[in-house]
């Protein structure tokens, strides 16, 4: 089974929301990071795979028809190349407002953060590969990670085929979704989760 739609918005886009949207229009089940940190025994010595050049995406999206957030979102160009029949999302918000919610959540967790349990370990170490590869620094204060964060929103759009990219807000709602997609607008609303609070919720249950 190919991958459908592919999101590249960087976590903390509305990745989460997008995922819910894209299984309620049909486009289910959509690989998350959560898939990975849910099941690490397959999923990260695949994404370590990737990591060092040795991609085995059919393996990794095997049973899946979309996939949003990161490690994916990292591998864009690579993903236009592997899929080249699949429509790309790119989530994007405020730059700032990106870089605030960013630097209180994922890279808390992934830089800033006391020794996490043992077997969460190999995972973040994987994760922060990841985050620099997107070129997000480190040590980044707010205004280097909005500056990375638009440089990453930028690489996406010179890389991707207007036709096949849709760049969205998840703000905005089912309309501009549904007509990338070429799919009436459901009657139920537009998922809205994952905000800071339900982010450590989530990783808390995780440990």
């Amino acid at each position: 089974m190919p991958l459908h739609v592919i999101g590249v918005g960087l976590g903390r886009t509305g990745t989460y929301s997008l995922r819910i949207a894209l299984e309620t229009l049909g486009f289910g089940p959509c690989f998350h990071m959560e898939e990975v940190a849910r099941n690490l025994p397959v999923q990260l010595p695949l994404w370590n795979d990737v990591m060092d050049g040795k991609p085995d995406w059919p393996t990794i999206y095997a049973g899946y028809e979309s996939a949003v957030d990161w490690p994916t979102a990292c591998f864009y160009r690579e993903l236009n190349a592997a899929y080249p029949d699949a429509r790309f999302i790119l989530g994007v918000r405020d730059p700032r407002s990106w870089a605030e919610s960013f630097g209180e959540t994922i890279h808390k967790i992934t830089f800033d953060a006391d020794a996490p349990p043992e077997r969460f370990r190999e995972w973040l170490a994987m994760v922060r590969r990841v985050i620099l590869r997107s070129g997000i620094p480190a040590d980044a204060d707010k205004d280097a990670l909005a500056a990375a964060f638009v440089a990453h929103n930028d690489a996406v759009k010179a890389a991707i085929p207007a036709d096949r990219l849709l760049v969205y807000a998840v703000k905005d709602g089912w309309e501009p979704l549904c007509a990338f997609l070429g799919l009436p607008v459901p009657k139920e609303p537009f998922p809205r989760t994952n905000n800071r609070e339900e982010f450590w919720d989530l990783i808390k249950s995780l440990s």
